[in-house]
């Protein structure tokens, strides 16, 4: 679960997953495009990569290969398992 942490510590990642959520299955072409377009990140394609591999190895991301093209894909499991581990009260408990 620190993986994880680690993972969404940082704002680049963050951002890639949210374009993941909105749009599952994109290459690294893809995500360092939109990253561009509408978040204007001048990331290079190497510095994306290197996020996707962290988010990957906390298990966020997970990839497909077709032919010559890497897809990435948003997996929500690890943050799922965050928020059973610590519910969220309901308004007006007194937990």
């Amino acid at each position: 679960m620190a993986d994880v942490f680690r993972a969404l510590d940082d704002e680049t990642r963050r951002l890639i997953l949210d374009e993941l959520a909105a749009s599952d299955g994109q290459t690294l072409f893809e995500i360092c495009t939109l990253l561009t377009m509408r978040h204007g990140l001048g990331s290079t394609r190497q510095a994306i990569s290197q996020h996707l591999a962290v988010l990957e190895s906390a298990g966020l991301v997970v990839t497909e290969r077709r032919g010559r093209s890497k897809f990435h894909f948003f997996n929500s499991e690890p943050l799922a398992a965050i928020t059973q581990r610590w519910p969220v009260a309901e308004k007006g408990s007194s937990t």
